[in-house]
Order: structure tokens, then sequence, then C-alpha cells
């Protein structure tokens, strides 16, 4: 059985860009804040469209938005 866990540096890329807002993140992917504030804290997983639209909002990979950890259990 594995876990993942996918990482985002949303809140640091917004901070860069000028401190964008959750509101202006959101409306320029067409999203609620609500959204973004869940992607934010790692509780809600984006779309591949999302992700990819998150992405040219800031004008970098994909990669450098979010990053995917998988971690194996140990079978006991």
């Amino acid at each position: 059985m594995s876990d993942y866990k996918i990482n985002n540096n949303i809140r640091k890329l917004r901070f860069f860009r000028d401190e964008m807002t959750q509101a202006g993140l959101a409306k320029a992917v067409g999203v609620t804040r609500q959204t973004i504030i869940s992607l934010e804290k790692g509780k809600y997983s984006p779309s591949l469209e999302l992700a990819f639209k998150i992405a040219q909002v800031f004008e970098v990979e994909l990669n450098e938005v979010f990053s995917y950890d998988l971690a194996e259990e140990a079978n006991n």
C-alpha cells in the first residue's frame, strides 16, 4: 500500500508575483478563492488542467509549482 502527497509552491509563487492575492489567482484560472486556499494547504489535489493553468499564470514549468511524493508503507 502506498500514500502520496502533492506538494506545491503556490503561496511562494504568488508572493514573488507582486504578492498576487488568492482571489486574483482564482480569477485568473477560473476557480474560487476557496479552491486556491485548499490547494495551498494541501487539502485538495488539482486536476491536470488546473495545474497547467496555474503554471501558465506564473509562467513556470509545472514541476516548479507542483511536486509529487510517494511514500511506500512497509507491510507488517
